[in-house]
């Protein structure tokens, strides 16, 4: 089996540029993109968003988080729920 490596299509893939993104700039946005996923995720599961919107509820759930840089536990708690708030937020409003 011959196996060869490339390099991603973040175009393809916009929730992995995301992913390098929150890794990237660390703190409490590693836990938001989680979160905001998640919510997005079970969203299309239950077909209230559709597939590509995945990424864009993520994208605007970052975009309106300020990050922590060395959070504690509680900070990380709190970004996640205010995380899940704004991303059901953004499909309650139809974000597609």
């Amino acid at each position: 089996m011959q196996m060869s490596f490339a390099e991603p299509d973040l175009e393809k893939f916009p929730c992995l540029g995301l992913a390098f993104e929150a890794c990237r700039r660390g703190g409490t946005l590693p836990a938001v993109l989680n979160a905001a996923n998640e919510v997005a995720v079970h969203a299309f599961l239950e077909e209230r968003a559709a597939f590509t919107a995945i990424p864009r509820i993520v994208q605007r759930t970052m975009d309106a988080h300020d990050p922590v840089a060395d959070p504690g536990l509680e900070d990380i708690l709190e970004a996640d729920r205010r995380a899940r708030m704004k991303a059901a937020e953004l499909v309650t409003a139809g974000l597609r």
